[in-house]
This record gives C-alpha cells, structure tokens and sequence, in this order.
C-alpha cells in the first residue's frame, strides 16, 4: 500500500472509533452496577438466590462471549418465527432490523458477559475486608449501610481496581467482537479494507487504534492507583 492509501484508510477506520468508544462506555455503564448487585446477591445467606446466581456466573464466563452475542441477537427473530401466536404477537413490534435492535443486543450481551466477571471481582473485594471492621463501625452507631458506604467500599475499589483495569482493559479489545453480527466498528471495517486493498496493513491499523485506547487506560488506572495509595 502506498503512503496516500494508508492515510485515506486510517481515515476511513477512524470513522468508527465513535460506534467503539460506544459499545465500550455502554458496556461499563450497565455492567459495573449490575455487577455489585450480582456480588451482593451471591453473598446472599438465602441459597436457591446464591445458586442461581453462580448458574448465571459459571455460564457466562464459561461460554464464549461470541455466542453470547449470536444467542441473544437472534433470540427474538427466532421466537417471532416460532409456531406460537403468543409470542409471535408479544414481538411483533420488535424491528430486529434495525440499528437500535442491534445496539441494544449487543449492549445487552456485553453488560450481562462483564457483569459476571466484576461480580467476581467485587465479591472479593469485599469479602477480603476482616469482620473486625464492621463490629468497630457497630459499635461507634454505624448503620449497615453508613459502614458499607463510608467504611467498606472506599477500601473494596482500592483492593479491586487492578483486576478491574485488566477487565476493562480486555473490553477494548473485545469490543471487535461486535463484528460477528455486522455492527460497523473500527475491526469490521478494517477487515473490509484489507480485502479491498489485499493487505494486511488496514488490521494494523486497527491495532494501533486499540493500542493507543488502552494505553491511555494504563495510564489513568496507574493514576487512580497512586491517589488511592493512602489506603494501606
């Protein structure tokens, strides 16, 4: 490839950063709280709550996010075509055409897949905080959750934030994934530039493009780190 076609084909990649960038911060947005409810629900004293919650966990991490995506994409066009006038009535005016349709299955299938995986972050975090602590906050009139608030969480996302930094980290990369049911994202788009050039050039691109996100989330995440040195 010549110098005049890389730039045009950076150019047309970088088009795409914005349907990423909003897949990424979606992702984040929706799957960080449900993740402390999941944590929350799995430390549950009630059982049938805690086992279902560790169905819900063991599937999601143990099944490719991919088919998660494939799954929950075409869930609805496949039970419109069912032979059931029930169901057939209740998505009738689903438009699984549609760019929203596509967007919010794919959130949907990001959010519940790194749920799961924070679930698990959070739920150590937490459970790492020694029980003295929250006698001592009893005993100075503490509420359950002023100690949760004021007392455990400040010191949970301390303990937590480099295993949610590698977490977020692979979000930026899974992001590409978002390919598999032809949502136009910046490795989507540069597949097709590499066959319409016949080079391989456009992918490294592509790469570039995910190695400068992710090295600018290095660098916040070893910030929040040092300011949150004074937990020790």
């Amino acid at each position: 490839m010549s110098w005049e076609e890389i730039l045009q084909c950076t150019e047309i990649i970088a088009r795409y950063l914005l349907p990423t960038l909003k897949i990424f911060g979606f992702t984040l947005i929706f799957s960080i709280p449900l993740g402390m409810v999941v944590a929350l629900l799995k430390m549950c004293r009630f059982k049938p709550v805690s086992w279902l919650i560790n169905v819900y966990i063991l599937i999601m991490r143990g099944t490719p996010l991919m088919l998660q995506i494939i799954t929950i994409y075409y869930a609805i066009p496949m039970l419109k075509m069912a032979d059931s006038p029930f169901l057939q009535n209740l998505f009738a005016g689903v438009d699984t055409r549609s760019d929203s349709y596509q967007f919010t299955a794919l959130i949907t299938a990001f959010a519940l897949n790194y749920a799961a995986y924070f679930a698990e972050i959070f739920r150590g975090g937490i459970e790492s905080i020694s029980r003295g602590q929250y006698e001592a906050a009893a005993t100075l009139g503490f509420t359950k959750l002023q100690t949760f608030f004021r007392i455990i969480l400040p010191q949970v996302v301390k303990r937590i934030v480099p295993a949610s930094s590698n977490e977020v980290i692979t979000l930026v990369k899974d992001t590409s994934l978002a390919s598999v049911i032809a949502y136009a994202e910046i490795f989507r788009k540069a597949r097709e530039q590499m066959v319409t050039y016949s080079n391989l050039t456009p992918l490294f691109i592509a790469g570039i493009f995910y190695f400068v996100m992710n090295a600018l989330l290095t660098v916040i995440f070893s910030a929040v780190e040092k300011k949150l040195d004074y937990y020790k």
